[in-house]
């Protein structure tokens, strides 16, 4: 399997496969997921004539169980030092959730020449948590209360998460996939405990507004109206407002994990973004 290796030692697994000199498209994955998330995007895209890449985040999925580095900073030096090995050029690079952060915090801090187009899907900028400056955020009790239901029973929590919430399975009529809540619960625990413990600040209290600010390329903001996860109003809206060359489509009744739910919808936007 192919990994690279951070300055701190950390072993970063990454999927990378099509024509070496094609266009790149990089996929962030949500927590506590793994690039195993983008199966649907990264066949999708590959069969587009795409070179498409994926990696795990530290802690996540087969990177190294990391007991420091859970922090948006690192993710994204991580993002840097996977885009120096492989010299990726003019890539797009799409984000879902957490992944959607990690994607503006890496982005507003690229190497000129390296990014052509940002994707943001159901992500977690402006900000998450709730305060004088965001008072349409969560909580912080909202989050306190996963680090609690990850330390009591993560197999548990990682079960509920993708059986309700997450791909809108509560909704009356919805169409219940046991494959894809067993999927999620798969890759959710391949990872680290301690990690997905202090990713949860991470993408909670991390406040990406300057990361919006700085953007400079085209960038695809897609959300779901009824995402339970990450709520529209306090994200999506916001956050297109921040971007320079910024783009909102909303998705009515999709929830937050619709890359899944509707892969047809969400690979055709995709597709015709990239080729704008």
């Amino acid at each position: 399997m192919p990994f690279i290796k951070t300055t701190d030692g950390t072993e970063i697994f990454y999927k990378d496969w099509g024509p070496l000199d094609a266009q790149p498209v990089v996929f962030h994955h949500g927590w506590p997921l793994s690039a195993d998330d983008w199966d649907a995007q990264m066949m999708f895209f590959l069969d587009k004539g795409y070179r498409v890449i994926a990696h795990d985040r530290r802690g996540h999925g087969r990177s190294s169980q990391t007991w420091l580095g859970n922090e948006m900073d690192t993710y994204a030096a991580d993002v840097a030092a996977l885009t120096d090995a492989l010299n990726l050029k003019n890539a797009i690079h799409v984000g879902h959730s957490t992944g959607g952060g990690e994607v503006a915090h890496y982005v507003a801090r690229a190497k000129p020449g390296r990014v052509a187009k940002a994707v943001l899907i159901g992500a977690v900028p402006p900000i998450m948590v709730k305060s004088d400056k965001n008072p349409g955020g969560l909580p912080l009790e909202v989050f306190d209360g996963f680090r609690a239901a990850l330390v009591a029973n993560r197999a548990q929590f990682f079960l509920d998460v993708p059986t309700g919430p997450f791909y809108g399975f509560n909704r009356p009529g919805a169409k219940v996939s046991q494959g894809v809540i067993e999927n999620w619960w798969r890759q959710g625990m391949m990872g680290a405990a301690k990690a997905h413990y202090d990713c949860i600040k991470a993408f909670s209290e991390t406040d990406f507004t300057e990361d919006l600010q700085r953007i400079t390329v085209p960038t695809l903001v897609m959300h779901g109206d009824d995402d339970q996860i990450v709520p529209y109003a306090d994200s999506a809206p916001l956050s297109v407002k921040l971007l320079k060359h910024g783009t909102l489509k909303t998705y009515a009744g999709f929830p937050h994990g619709m890359c899944t739910t509707h892969p047809d919808v969400i690979n055709a936007d995709l597709l015709e973004f990239f080729l704008d």
